[in-house]
């Protein structure tokens, strides 16, 4: 059986983030590649039966591939598949993304972080153009949700429907600050700096599109664990 040690500096290995760019106190504390047939158990989706595990030529992965039967009370995206397990502070996300979706303005997916509740969160919209609506760092606050990105870049290219591309989220709490990469990790997409929220959840999904989510890997210095239902607060 591997050492936590092994599987950290094998993650390290195999991921495109650098050893030297994990900062000084940051484990690896979450790590899926959908592989197990129990992996969808750590997660509560929006409408579950929108989300499945799904096999390709690189092996399964989280797959959205059709609306979910969901409503929040804002306006914020519909389709979430959150880590339930865990609640983050600062972090270091990395996932492969792959967007199955026609090509048109706000074809996107979407990263969620600081979930306090269903109408409390960041997200940020991935899409081929902005708007005051697409490609943004958005706060969802008890009301519509609103961009905060300081700075975006002009969109960016998903490609074919089989293309996968990384993407990066680096969140530090204590200067507030979120910075998004696409492909190239050196050179960020975007970003914001806002302090509504400190430990919440985090998760994945789109607005209103379909798409596919593998190699999730998550670097923090700690965590909480916080076990109550999320999207059915009776349960």
């Amino acid at each position: 059986m591997k050492t936590s040690l092994t599987l950290f500096l094998l993650a390290l290995f195999i991921s495109p983030i650098c050893a030297q760019e994990i900062p000084e106190g940051y484990t690896l504390v979450y790590q899926q590649d959908f592989e197990t047939k129990n992996a969808l158990s750590d997660f509560e989706m929006t409408d579950s039966k929108a989300w499945l595990l799904s096999k390709g030529t690189k092996g399964k992965s989280l797959e959205i591939n059709k609306a979910s039967d969901y409503t929040p009370r804002v306006r914020s995206p519909f389709n979430i598949a959150m880590l339930k397990t865990k609640t983050l502070g600062s972090f270091i996300l990395e996932v492969e993304l792959q967007q199955t979706g026609k090509e048109y303005g706000h074809r996107d997916l979407c990263l969620f972080f600081g979930m306090k509740d269903a109408e409390n969160f960041y997200y940020t919209h991935i899409a081929s153009t902005p708007d005051p609506h697409a490609h943004n760092i958005f706060l969802v606050n008890d009301e519509p949700r609103v961009a905060i990105g300081e700075w975006i870049n002009d969109g960016i290219n998903w490609g074919k429907t089989d293309d996968w591309h990384t993407v990066r989220v680096i969140r530090d709490i204590q200067k507030g600050t979120i910075e998004v990469y696409f492909d190239d990790l050196k050179k960020p997409i975007m970003k914001a700096t806002d302090n509504h929220f400190d430990y919440g959840h985090v998760g994945f999904g789109t607005f209103d599109d379909i798409g596919k989510f593998d190699n999730i890997k998550i670097w923090a210095p700690g965590e909480a664990i916080l076990k109550k239902s999320f999207f059915n607060p009776s349960h």
